[in-house]
């Protein structure tokens, strides 16, 4: 199998119940090589579940999720990491009281199998606050790299998530409404940030910012009630009269 196919995460049937509330409802989706794929859909829709049930925080009661041809429904959160299937959050997961290099320096030890916490003043411990600081780099965070998490703008610390994400080598980059929280004034950067991610890893986008969705995404997906209602180009989606009255209303543009 090629690189670019290994690459891809499928999804097939997929079902989660609570109880007897349904809600995952047979979802089908593929995020391959070099695609920006938008899921969208009211609150409870079921988006957030969704995005839980491809990273094995929970487990689905039918249905399937490969990467690159490999079945990983029932591996961990961590090997599905390991594998490249890696997220953000809707809430900042950050170490506040440490700084942007050191938060993003443990991530790259994680991902190298080291154990950071008696790695302090050794050479590895150094090469990884220097790749670390690169990465920084990458997002526009390098001025800010020695400073407090907390201190920090809360844009800049959903600079800091992705740039965390990011230094764990995802194929897949699931991103949980990387834009919540931050004024619309700054969102731009957050869009020139993932503008300018690698051609060849797949992103799927959570988001309730209807302009930077139609601004990034080459595909949107529209789930409601945990059902696919629709998908496809932004256009598509815009034009489409089920979905402006179920979700986009007056947010179309």
């Amino acid at each position: 199998m090629s690189a670019a196919a290994q690459a891809t995460l499928q999804v097939r049937g997929l079902v989660k119940r609570f109880g007897s509330i349904e809600v995952t409802r047979e979802v089908d989706l593929d995020v391959r090589p070099g695609a920006r794929v938008a899921l969208i859909g009211p609150n409870g829709a079921g988006k957030t579940t969704l995005v839980n049930l491809l990273t094995g925080v929970i487990r689905p009661d039918a249905g399937e999720v490969w990467l690159g041809g490999q079945r990983v429904t029932h591996d961990k959160p961590e090997q599905r990491v390991r594998r490249g299937i890696v997220r953000t959050h809707q809430l900042n997961t950050l170490l506040m009281e440490s700084t942007p290099r050191n938060n993003v320096a443990i991530a790259i030890a994680e991902r190298d199998g080291l154990a950071w916490r008696t790695l302090r003043w050794t050479a590895v411990w150094r090469d990884c606050r220097d790749q670390a600081f690169e990465q920084l780099r990458a997002v526009g965070l390098a001025g800010v790299a020695d400073r407090g998490v907390a201190s920090l703008p809360y844009g800049q610390q959903r600079l800091l998530e992705i740039a965390i994400a990011l230094s764990l080598r995802p194929k897949v980059l699931l991103l949980d409404e990387p834009a919540a929280g931050v004024p619309s004034s700054e969102t731009h950067v957050i869009q020139r940030v993932l503008e300018a991610l690698p051609e060849d890893m797949g992103i799927l986008i959570i988001e309730h910012d209807m302009d930077l969705v139609f601004r990034l995404a080459t595909e949107i997906v529209v789930l409601v009630l945990g059902a696919v209602l629709r998908r496809g180009t932004p256009a598509e989606i815009a034009a489409d009269p089920m979905v402006r009255a179920v979700y986009l209303g007056q947010q179309t543009r």
